[in-house]
Order: C-alpha cells, then sequence, then structure tokens
C-alpha cells in the first residue's frame, strides 16, 4: 500500500506541473460539449419548432390544393410562400435559397372529383337491377402528380418525412372524396351523414415515467453522456504520452532498481487518472444542469440517478485507463502513441455510436459496434438517463467494461515483464 500511495503521489506530481495538459483535459471536453450540443439542438429545433419557408405553386386552386396548403400550414412546420410558375420556383429552390418547392397540377381537384364519381357510379350500377352489360365502358384518367423540387444539400431524412406528410394527406382527401361520392348518390339529403370520415385508428406515444413524469428525450440527455465518454477515453493520449515519456527519460530504469513490480506502478497511474476521469464526469454533468440551460438548452435531469451515474462513469474511466495503460505500454516513442492514441479514440466513438446513432448503421458496423467499449458505456449511460434503468440493468455493460480494463492492464504487464526479460 505503501508504494501504490507513492506511486500515486509520483503521477500526481507530474500531472499538476503540466498546466497544458490539464487543461487538455479538463477545458477542451467542456468546449466540446457545449459547441456540439448547441449545434444539434440548433438542428433539432431547425426541423421541429422554427417554420421552413417552402414555396407553393397552385395551379389548381381547387379543393384538393386548399387542403393540402391548410394541412401545410396547421402543421405549424412551413411558412408558405405561394409562386406563380414552376420555373422560378425550381430555380429558388436548385439554388439554395430554399429547401422545398411544392408544384400543384392544374384541374387536381376537378379530375380527382370526376374520377370517384365515375367509380362510385359504376360501383352502385353494378348493384342496381339494370344490366351492367349495359352500362357504357368508362374513359380512364391520366393520374395527376404533385411535384416536389428539394434542395440539393436537403438531408434525406426531411425529404422522407415531406413525402409521407403530403401521401398521407392526399391519400385522405381521396378517402373523405369517396365517401363524399357515395353519400350524394345514396340521399338527397346534404346534411345528413352516413358516412364517419373521422380516423378509427390512431397512434400514441407512450414514453417511459420517473415518479409519474413523462420523461421525453431531448438533445443534452443525448449528447452529455456520448460526450462524456468521449472525453473520459481522451485520457488514453495524454496517460500513454506519460508512460512513453517515462520510459525514454528513463525513469522505469531506476524504478527497476528498486522492490516495486510493474503493476504497482500502473495502479498508482489508475488511480491518478480515474480521479481524473470522475473530475471530467463531474464537470460535465454541472455544465448540463447549470450552464446549458441558460444557453437555452433543456436542463439535464440528473435527480435520483446520481449513483448509477457515477458507477458508470467510474466503469467507463476503468475501460479507457486500461487501454492507455496498454497503449503507452507497447509504443516506445511519443509520435506513436499520440497520434494512434487520438485516431482510436474516433474510431471507438464512431463505433459506439457518439458521432452517428448505432441502429442507422450498416449492419456490419451494428456488429461492430458491440467490442466498442463506448458502446457499451453510451449504452449503460442511456438505461440510465433514457430508460429509468436500475443496477441490474447496467450490470451486464459494467462487467463488460470492468473485464476490458483487466484484461488491458493484464496484456499490459505481461508484455512489459517479457520484454524486460529479454
Amino acid at each position: 500500500m505503501h508504494k501504490l500511495l507513492a506511486t500515486t503521489k509520483k503521477e500526481l506530481l507530474l500531472l499538476t506541473r503540466d498546466i497544458g495538459g490539464i487543461a487538455i483535459l479538463f477545458i477542451m471536453p467542456l468546449v466540446l460539449i457545449v459547441t456540439i450540443t448547441l449545434i444539434q439542438d440548433g438542428t433539432f429545433k431547425t426541423v421541429t419548432d422554427a417554420k421552413i419557408a417552402i414555396l407553393v405553386v397552385d395551379n389548381d386552386q381547387g379543393s384538393v390544393s386548399e387542403t393540402i396548403l391548410n394541412g401545410l400550414q396547421d402543421s405549424n412546420a412551413f411558412e408558405i410562400i405561394k409562386k406563380n410558375t414552376e420555373e422560378e420556383a425550381k430555380d429558388l429552390v436548385f439554388s439554395g435559397k430554399y429547401q422545398l418547392a411544392i408544384i400543384i397540377p392544374e384541374k387536381l381537384s376537378e379530375g380527382l372529383e370526376q374520377k370517384v364519381a365515375q367509380n362510385v357510379e359504376g360501383i352502385i350500377a353494378k348493384f342496381s337491377m339494370s344490366d351492367s352489360k349495359n352500362q357504357e365502358a368508362s374513359s380512364p384518367f391520366q393520374s395527376k402528380e404533385v411535384k416536389l423540387y428539394f434542395d440539393p444539400a436537403t438531408q434525406v431524412s426531411f425529404k422522407s418525412s415531406v413525402k409521407n406528410g403530403i401521401d398521407k394527406m392526399i391519400s385522405k382527401i381521396e378517402t373523405q372524396s369517396i365517401y363524399k361520392a357515395f353519400q350524394e348518390q345514396i340521399t338527397d339529403d346534404p346534411s345528413e351523414t352516413i358516412f364517419a370520415t373521422d380516423n378509427f385508428i390512431t397512434f400514441k406515444e407512450i414514453l417511459p415515467k420517473d415518479d409519474d413524469k413523462e420523461m421525453i428525450p431531448n438533445s443534452v440527455q443525448h449528447n452529455v453522456p456520448a460526450w462524456t465518454l468521449f472525453a473520459i477515453f481522451f485520457i488514453i493520449v495524454p496517460l500513454s504520452i506519460n508512460i512513453v515519456k517515462e520510459k525514454s527519460q528513463g525513469t522505469f530504469v531506476r524504478l527497476r532498481t528498486n522492490p516495486v513490480s510493474y503493476a504497482t506502478v500502473l495502479g498508482g497511474k489508475t488511480v491518478v487518472y480515474l480521479i481524473v476521469c470522475l473530475i471530467q464526469f463531474v464537470l460535465m454533468l454541472l455544465i448540463g444542469v447549470y450552464l446549458f440551460p441558460h444557453l437555452g438548452l433543456p436542463t439535464l435531469d440528473i435527480s435520483g440517478r446520481l449513483p448509477l451515474l457515477f458507477v458508470v462513469a467510474t466503469f467507463a474511466g476503468l475501460a479507457a485507463i486500461g487501454l492507455g495503460l496498454l497503449l503507452g505500454t507497447i509504443a516506445r516513442t511519443q509520435e506513436q502513441s499520440a497520434p494512434f492514441g487520438a485516431t482510436f479514440v474516433v474510431i471507438l466513438a464512431a463505433l459506439g455510436g457518439v458521432w452517428v446513432p448505432v441502429f442507422i448503421m450498416p449492419k456490419i458496423m451494428q456488429t461492430l459496434s458491440h467490442i466498442s467499449p463506448m458502446n457499451w458505456g453510451l449504452n449503460a449511460f442511456y438505461d440510465v438517463f433514457l430508460r429509468n434503468g436500475s443496477f441490474w440493468d447496467i450490470l451486464p455493460e459494467i462487467i463488460l467494461l470492468l473485464l476490458f480494463f483487466i484484461i488491458t492492464t493484464l496484456i499490459a504487464i505481461v508484455y512489459n515483464e517479457k520484454k524486460n526479460a529479454v
């Protein structure tokens, strides 16, 4: 224990003397999380809260186009700007000034009414007493196209949501037109309601609850755990550089002359850098709780979750430290450890779902994501923040992170012993 405390004190002295390293470890992650969260929250509001200006060319001037325009306005997501010609709207969209233009074709309402009336009359004629063979053949109607012009830089998800929304509106218009046509054929009283056109099947999102309060996910709950993990794992860079520097300066040679095992030396580094990880984690939580509300972002809700959050942060920190110890032991120069460590952290973050959600990755990448310790830590954080999980829910991820730390540390110790035995 005395040897472990001595090595821990040595690591603390080395760390506190490096002001630039401390700034990188504590200040840069805070700047990163604030910047990324502001950007992503702004993007989220652009899609959901702020109105997007779109162009509409109404060549129909009928009931169908009126219903489409009313539906777009009622969604509170779009600001309708009417244009006279399709060419003008197309040029404005393709030049990037607007994201979307909707071109409603001529005689859309008239054509839909005629088609529905013809189909309804044909159906009623088949059920009437008259011979259907004597009925004149119906002339086919040419389908109408509602054209959509998107800015080439528009995201695919936005295109899909707009297409689905307009398709839903048009389907509802066609259904209501059919009901209306049948009603006109069956009864002479226009005020009499025969067909109920209200939706029979509706959808309701059920959110998890905590103390009878719905837990609504927001950008802060997604970004704080993700970028906290990124900051924690980024300590492998200064940790590995520190080990390589000690080897190059001969510190390890002097330690080998004393009865101090390599495991004890690594133990001192583990204690110090685990404290650093937990300080990083606390700073991230304080940013989410106190700073984000002043920046117009949602407040990070950590009530009743702190013990589990610290458990996840502790084991995620151990996994990061184990990786740093292994890299520092294997690397021979700082030029090897620093670029490789930084690049490897980015790769682990990409695989783990920090940059892009795992569920939208290709199948092979989804499979590879399971080997990333960042993915284990991120899932554990999400279990606590978003899924109201208990300790038993995060236990599998905790075990994986602990095993990762043990395995990487053991490999580092065995490698060092074999290297020195040669």
